[in-house]
Order: structure tokens, then C-alpha cells, then sequence
């Protein structure tokens, strides 16, 4: 997909003046690591980030080297595993009255149908038994066809990715690797995971977001210990020098989880023997659209109010008398830390068109804000090019151990 960079400098354009002030110097300090040799690593969440074209902007900057490393949700790993956004068609299920039990249908009474040629249904059919007479029932009613998060609710790649993923979580045990690895075997090159496997690059889900994704997330969460996913996100965040959270919650769970000793959650795992990290000298970029983010910030930079709670044992929320999330306590307090408020599907595409200019690098892809036209051609894009994992490829890394373990 081309890179309009008239498009994105107009974006940057519009930013304010603060923002631009935090988005350029976000820029600076990625270009500075990355030339020194250093890592960059994101933390990023599901919703915004799959429909604006964020996740396959991160798998992009993976593939050219500039970041090192993602942590992510499981209901990202499940649309990637459906081929990131897919075109789905929503029918009253009312209609349906005798082909699936309506008792059991989703708030709002609709079903949802998966957009599908012959051909892909046919290769689907050899995979897994297929509701033909449900499926003729779906083509013949009216309905309204939308873009949405890939292999979710509709019919048939939602009950795909289900199914999947216990033939996936049992593959992932018997060769002691991460869920995410072994998806990625299949995966489509430009998601996330599919990437991760390919160039050995680590994506893994936290801990806070194994809940999701439906069958992927309890697969996830059993492929290996819990000890030992804290423990391979420890190893990934210790090697970074960049944090960068993307639209994400509960992130001080995942950047200062228990083998990190700045923010003191490590200390007696580090007493104990076990590998510990500090945050201390690292720089965490968070996008968020909650200003109260940035006011939390500039509550502890200009008068250290947050560290001041936690020292003396008193509760944040009160004191700082703002509305005050998990994730703002050690990024508030962590001395490099840099806030930009505003839509990731703006920031990103100026970060990575910013960036990848000053290290020499040229983009095969980059998001756009998925309410512009350009945005709305990048959705269309991935519906028609990313494609659904590949299980008889997998099957075939599997077979021939072409993957590391």
C-alpha cells in the first residue's frame, strides 16, 4: 500500500502545539536508540489498534528492523489469526429461527456471517465440517455488510478460530512454546505474530490480557506457565531501551510486573536469585486519549504529588484528585517518560513516517486514520490482502521443525 506523505505531514500539521512537542521528541529518542543499536519494544492493546491499522503498521516497522519486540492482547492474537479485519454480514437472527437456537444469540439479536468466496469456503470445508443449509439461510436474507475485527462472532471464522486454537494450544505444550509462536508459524507475514515467527522476533501476550479472544485467550494462557510468560516479558523489557504503549490499560501490570525492581514489585524475586530488570533510564512513550493522563504527569514532574502518595502510603486518586488509572502511577513517576495525548490512527503514522525518514528505511505500508478516505482504503486493503492463518502451513513448519523452540 503506498506511503502518502502529504497526507501524514497534514496530519502532523493539525497536531498542537504541546503534542507535536511530545511526538517529535518520542521521534528523537527511537532514531537516537535505534542508531546506537538499542531496542524498541510495544505495548499494545486490541480495539483501535486493529482498526486503524495499527497492528499491521507494528508488524511493518518489525519487518524493517525498527521494533524489537510486542506484547499484546489475545483478542489481537485471534484477529490476526483471522486475518486482521474481515468483512462480515449482520442479519436479524430472528430469520434464522430453526438453523441455530436463538436463545444463545448476542445482545441485540443479530447473527453474523463471514464474507467468503466459494473457493475459500471450499478450502475451508476440508478443514472443518461446514452448516451448508445455515449458510444457503444466510445468502438468501437481507442484511448489512460491515468491516469488523477478523475471525471473531461470524460465522464460519469465528467457530474457526475457536477450534483452532486447542489444536494450536496443544501443539504449543508438547513442544513447551508460546501460543503466540506457533499461530505465527501460519500466520500471514504482515500481523504481528506472522512476523514474530519469521524474523524471531518476540510477541507475546500479558498477563492483564489473556482474557479475551474467547478460545484463543484460555489457549494462550495454557500453552505455558504463567511464571514463565512473566518471565519471557520480563526478558523482552529488559533488552528495551524504548517502551511504546499503544492505546493499553493496566500496562504498570505489564512493564513493572514482578521482576522489575525501580517501581519495587521485583525486589524480592531479585533477593530470592531470580533475573530481575529496572525500568530506571528507560524511555515509556504512551498514546492515550485520556488527558488525565498528561495531567498525572505534570502532577509528579512539577511537584513529584504521585511519588509523594506512595511514599507516604496515601491514596493516589485523592490526592492528585484526578480519576486515577493503573497505568499512570509508574509512568508518572519513571523520569523519561513521555505523554502524547491523541488518536493513535494520527500518531502513529507520524511516528513511523518521522522515524523511518531519519534511519534511511522505506515503508512498504503505513495506517491512516480509519475515518479518512485514506483510511478507509487501508481497511479495504487488509480485508482483501491479509489472509486468515494457514494451518496446513503451520502443520508443515511444525513437521519439518522449521521454527525454534
Amino acid at each position: 500500500m503506498n506511503v502518502n506523505c502529504e497526507v501524514i505531514n497534514g496530519l502532523y500539521n493539525l497536531l498542537d502545539a504541546e503534542t507535536k512537542s511530545f511526538t517529535d521528541r518520542s521521534v528523537d529518542k527511537i532514531v537516537e536508540v535505534k542508531k546506537k543499536g538499542g531496542k524498541v519494544v510495544v505495548a499494545t492493546g486490541s480495539g483501535p489498534n486493529i482498526h486503524e491499522g495499527v497492528t499491521t503498521l507494528i508488524a511493518e516497522l518489525m519487518k524493517k528492523g525498527i521494533i524489537d519486540g510486542v506484547t499484546t492482547s489475545s483478542a489481537v492474537i485471534a484477529h490476526e489469526m483471522g486475518g486482521v479485519l474481515d468483512k462480515v454480514k449482520r442479519v436479524d437472527a430472528e430469520k434464522l429461527k430453526g438453523y441455530i437456537d436463538l436463545s444463545k444469540t448476542p445482545r441485540g439479536n443479530i447473527f453474523e456471517f463471514t464474507e467468503m468466496t466459494e473457493e475459500q469456503l471450499d478450502t475451508l470445508s476440508k478443514e472443518m465440517i461446514l452448516d451448508e443449509n445455515l449458510l444457503k439461510r444466510g445468502a438468501e436474507i437481507e442484511g448489512s455488510v460491515i468491516i469488523k475485527a477478523a475471525g471473531n462472532m461470524a460465522y464460519p471464522m469465528g467457530l474457526r478460530t475457536e477450534m483452532l486454537a486447542y489444536e494450536i494450544g496443544a501443539i504449543a505444550r508438547t513442544y513447551g512454546m508460546p501460543f503466540e509462536s506457533v499461530a505465527g508459524l501460519g500466520a500471514d507475514e504482515r500481523t504481528m505474530i506472522g512476523t514474530g515467527a519469521r524474523k524471531g522476533i518476540p510477541v507475546l501476550v500479558s498477563v492483564p490480557q489473556l482474557v479475551g479472544g474467547g478460545a484463543v485467550g484460555m489457549c494462550i494462557a495454557d500453552s505455558i506457565p504463567n511464571t514463565q510468560r512473566c518471565a519471557r516479558i520480563a526478558q523482552m523489557l529488559q533488552d528495551a531501551d524504548v517502551i511504546i504503549e499503544s492505546a493499553v490499560v493496566l500496562t504498570q501490570e505489564i512493564h513493572d510486573g514482578p521482576f522489575e525492581t525501580y517501581t519495587g514489585h521485583g525486589i524480592w524475586h531479585h533477593r530470592m536469585g531470580y533475573n530481575t530488570y529496572s525500568l530506571k533510564d528507560k524511555t515509556i512513550i504512551r498514546i492515550d486519549l485520556d488527558e488525565n493522563l498528561k495531567k498525572a504527569w505534570e502532577l509528579d514532574k512539577k511537584s513529584g504529588t504521585i511519588q509523594s502518595a506512595i511514599d507516604k502510603g496515601l491514596p493516589k486518586t485523592k490526592l492528585s484528585k484526578i480519576p486515577f488509572r493503573m497505568e499512570m502511577s509508574a509512568f508518572s513517576r519513571l523520569e523519561n517518560s513521555i505523554p502524547i495525548v491523541g488518536d493513535i490512527g494520527v500518531i502513529w503514522p507520524i511516528m513511523a513516517l518521522k522515524v523511518s525518514r531519519a534511519l534511511g528505511i522505506d515503508l512498504d505500508f503505513i495506517s491512516y486514520p480509519q475515518q479518512s478516505p485514506e483510511g478507509q482504503a487501508m481497511r479495504e486493503y487488509i480485508v482483501k490482502e491479509i489472509k486468515p492463518l494457514d494451518k496446513t502451513l503451520m502443520l508443515s513448519k511444525i513437521q519439518s521443525k522449521k521454527f525454534t523452540y
